[in-house]
């Protein structure tokens, strides 16, 4: 497949490119120092000739509110995408909006740390934003409550809203068993317009 790449150069871009380009995909990375530059406003155009667009761009982290351009930023993405023709959407998403119980997501609960809660609450508003889109065949794959460089397995768990845990309730899985599942997913196409999580 040929592959657009946003967020190529972030800690989870980066192993999705090294995942899918070790698979033999055609993978075109963008950020705004690389090779291609541009970011996902230019979606519309940097997307045409592609099977699919991949988006691991993360919320600002300057200090200023994050939501308000990061919707910005995914209607954006949106848009290009439909007007460039492509269906395939992959979204890499946040922990904070998974369920640890009917009606209560993890960002919501009092031990969420403050550092990372407008971050998770941007993650959840987008996440709403894929919701109503019925034309593209998105999937927003919510990580671990944590993600971080490790091992590649092969092995992960996938779930729906709810948060995964082990049996010591640990939720953990690598950055680049993340990008294992992301690349699965892309292949296989199993869950279009749904959200799923993965974990060990």
């Amino acid at each position: 497949m040929k592959i657009l790449l946003f967020g190529a150069t972030g800690m989870i871009g980066q192993r999705i490119a090294a995942e899918l380009t070790h698979r033999g995909h055609e993978v075109t990375a963008v950020s705004r120092k690389g090779p291609v530059k541009g970011d996902v406003h230019d979606a519309a155009t940097l997307s045409k000739d592609y099977d699919a667009v991949v988006s691991a761009i993360a919320p600002p982290r300057d200090g200023t509110e994050p939501e308000p351009p990061f919707l910005d930023a995914n209607r954006a993405l949106i848009e290009g995408v439909r007007a460039a023709g492509v269906r395939r959407l992959i979204v890499v998403g946040g922990a904070g909006s998974l369920q640890i119980a009917p009606g209560q997501d993890l960002v919501d609960t009092p031990d969420f740390p403050e550092l990372y809660k407008k971050e998770s609450k941007a993650q959840r508003s987008a996440l709403g934003l894929y919701r109503e889109v019925e034309d593209l065949d998105w999937t927003y794959i919510s990580p671990a409550a944590e993600i971080a460089p490790g091992e590649r397995t092969g092995v992960y768990r996938i779930g729906g809203d709810t948060l995964l845990a082990d049996s010591e309730g640990r939720s953990f899985i690598s950055a680049e068993d993340y990008a294992v599942a992301v690349a699965d997913e892309l292949e296989n196409g199993a869950h279009p317009r749904k959200r799923i999580t993965v974990a060990y």
